[in-house]
């Protein structure tokens, strides 16, 4: 049962919400300090460091200054989730405040007496049914049980009576509900304290995401029922754009995932959100031993160490657009600022790929080498790692086989297509031009993208890498024009070469003698529709290396599949390609007849 300090309803009418506010306020420019200075280091100290020195002392003032910026991080969370809760305290107390003088205005207009104890007296009044006497005055007072039905009979109310209980039973109310909202955030207030100590250990990053827990909870009402998720992201940009700089400053305080994960949000915005929540999420994945955690949390530590580690040169910055534990796990990462790129191309993974440490090491630097090649063309480009969906795992028992379905693709391509409006929304060019490339199922994610709703308007060109099929027949059916449509498809690459749902349910019926069954149908019919690579299909095939065959000297090798955007082989031609389409000069991509 909730205690209920003592308040009185003078107490509750006397309360100084704006010195609550007051200190919130002082919270806030400390957490702002904070910011600021870890600002300071990671953007020109660090930078700096890294930029001219060398050898293990440099090395060991990098990691103590990486150390200061996380305690500086730890501050501006701690002083964030403080202000917060002292002026979401102020906004329930002012509620109730309110309920509480229009109880009192109603009193005194009706000429009835609130005592201190919260009871009401009212007058004599009315006139009595037998002897025309007015009826005596008395004192309401509230149970916080329901009214009593007053007895039938010949004694006549006195009409103040009702009124004098309503009045009573209001004050109380207001009364009750700000000892118990005085009570909830006591506890919280007492809950927000640092350790002692120079450091800011994961620990501590545990107690401080159970503390961002906490205020969340309590902050419901305050900020989080305008967090407007249902909107378009177009919208959402808007009424970020209209929130005051304080506000600001709280949501990304206490709600530091919901922005960094809201499409239509600002790149610099969602950045500086999802590190914050990094940090939180991998305290709360310390010291968990299931499988899943473990692997996320590995993910997650090494995105940090990219992160942390600043750009080298030639490098485009990294820009976290999101992360979140949801499912598999999810991680979005831009190289290159997107809200000010002209060229913005996002990459989506397939089959097999999860928040983990392969993810965050391989499949971002396919997203960087990219981003590095599209930039030697033009400078002003950006290039996305998207990794908003649970992509099929080959290991994952019986869900292995959403390989083969088309859910996950469609729940992933509604994800994908609101990430890419939410781009063209934030991004401050005129007519930005803007890239979609799915690789593996990933393609198929592209495709189911296409369509749903209106289809992807914000792109502009379509990028299918390795693809068993899109889900249409024909590269017109995906909204951008055939012209639009690219295709790689390595010839010892299996995955663009998978049997059709129609061979696979023939399994082992025979044909005509010496016709495999696979003969007897379209070849470019592939599990997710016609082969992109194909004539029939209509896209531009554009050229890509053989890669190594199925089983070579080496035993089996899948290599022909992963191999798309790599830029240090001897034939790099695939990745060239991929660059220049991103770049917008899709005139200059080296040509490949179509199957």
């Amino acid at each position: 049962m909730t205690p209920t300090p003592a308040l009185t309803w003078a107490q509750l009418r006397d309360l100084k919400c704006a010195e609550l506010e007051g200190a919130a306020d002082g919270w806030g420019k400390s957490s702002n300090r904070a910011d600021a200075a870890r600002d300071r280091i990671e953007q020109q100290l660090l930078t700096g460091l890294r930029d001219t020195q060398e050898g293990e002392a440099a090395q060991a003032a990098v990691a103590r200054l990486r150390q200061l910026g996380r305690n500086f991080q730890y501050v501006y969370t701690e002083c964030g989730l403080l202000r917060t809760t002292l002026n979401s305290l102020s906004h329930e107390m002012k509620a109730q405040q309110r309920a509480l003088n229009e109880a009192l205005d109603d009193a005194a207009a009706l000429r009835l007496t609130v005592q201190a104890d919260g009871s009401v007296t009212y007058p004599a009044a009315g006139v009595g049914l037998i002897d025309g006497a007015a009826v005596r005055g008395g004192t309401a007072s509230s149970s916080g049980l329901p009214g009593l039905v007053p007895p039938s009979g010949l004694v006549a109310p006195n009409p103040n009576a009702a009124k004098a209980q309503d009045i009573a039973d209001r004050v109380t109310g207001a009364v009750r509900a700000a000892a118990e909202i005085d009570w909830r955030y006591a506890g919280i207030l007492r809950r927000l304290k640092a350790e002692e100590g120079l450091k800011v250990p994961d620990s501590t990053w545990k107690d401080a995401a159970g503390d961002a827990e906490a205020v969340r909870g309590a902050a419901g009402a305050y900020l989080k029922d305008a967090i407007p998720h249902d909107a378009s992201p177009a919208e959402r940009r808007d009424w970020w754009a209209g929130l005051t700089q304080e506000q600001r400053e709280e949501y990304l305080a206490v709600y530091p995932d919901q922005i960094g994960n809201l499409d239509g949000i600002p790149a610099l915005i969602r950045d500086a959100a999802n590190r914050d929540n990094l940090r939180l999420l991998i305290g709360e994945l310390e010291g968990r031993d299931d499988e899943r955690s473990v692997t996320q949390l590995a993910g997650l530590r090494e995105i940090d160490r990219q992160l942390g580690a600043g750009t080298r040169p030639g490098e485009p910055p990294m820009y976290l657009l999101g992360v979140s534990d949801e499912g598999n796990g999810r991680a979005i990462v831009a190289f290159g600022n997107p809200d000010t790129a002209k060229n913005v191309a996002a990459y989506v993974p397939g089959l097999n790929t999860s928040l983990d440490e392969d993810f965050a090491k391989n499949d971002l630097k396919r997203a960087r080498d990219t981003a590095i090649a599209t930039r030697e063309i033009d400078s002003s480009s950006a290039t996305v790692a998207w990794l908003g969906y649970d992509a099929p795992q080959l290991l994952d028992g019986l869900d292995s086989l959403d390989v083969m379905g088309d859910e996950r693709a469609e729940v992933g391509g509604r994800q994908f297509g609101g990430f890419m409006e939410g781009l063209a929304a934030s991004n401050e060019k005129d007519d930005p031009h803007m890239v979609a490339i799915g690789h593996s199922y990933g393609s198929r994610t592209v495709g189911a993208a296409t369509q749903e709703g209106g289809g992807m308007s914000a792109v502009d060109d379509i990028v299918l890498v390795g693809s068993p099929g899109v889900g249409v027949d024909r590269a017109e059916e995906l909204g951008v024009g055939r012209e639009h449509v690219f295709v790689g498809a390595a010839e010892n690459d299996t995955v663009t070469r998978a049997p059709s749902k129609f061979q696979t349910s023939l399994g082992g019926v025979a044909g005509p003698p010496g016709l495999a069954v696979g003969e007897l149908l379209d070849r470019s019919d592939l599990w997710f529709g016609r082969d992109p690579a194909s004539e029939g299909f209509g896209a531009t095939r554009f050229r890509s290396d053989e890669g190594p065959p199925l089983v070579g000297p080496g035993g089996f090798s899948f290599g022909a599949h992963s191999q798309y955007f790599e830029r240090s082989g001897a034939d790099s031609v695939s990745a060239d390609n991929i660059a220049l389409i991103a770049a917008g000069k899709a005139h200059k991509i080296k040509l490949e007849e179509p199957r």
